[in-house]
């Protein structure tokens, strides 16, 4: 079976008084899932704004993941096939 298709994601990134935040939205053609994450400066580090970004983006896809995951364990139990996995944990948008 062959299987062609176009997923179209965006990354927002805000940032604000040493916080990044960071919303990845993810458009499947049939789902929509929005990811999160945050990354703060200790005021005392050197300002290095790239570093922010990273980590903050880099924690909105760990988040959009496991998203993804849960959607796809879903969709397997509602086919019929159980997934074989232990629960996934909650995730901390730290």
């Amino acid at each position: 079976m062959s299987h062609t298709s176009e997923w179209k994601t965006h990354v927002y990134l805000f940032e604000e008084d040493h916080t990044t935040k960071v919303r990845v939205e993810l458009d499947t053609g049939t789902t929509r899932l929005t990811g999160h994450g945050t990354a703060r400066c200790n005021p005392t580090d050197k300002e290095v704004p790239e570093i922010g970004d990273e980590l903050a983006t880099a924690r909105a896809l760990e988040n959009l993941a496991l998203q993804l995951k849960r959607t796809a364990y879903g969709d397997m139990a509602a086919a019929g096939t159980a997934p074989r996995h232990a629960p996934l944990p909650a995730y901390d948008l730290g």
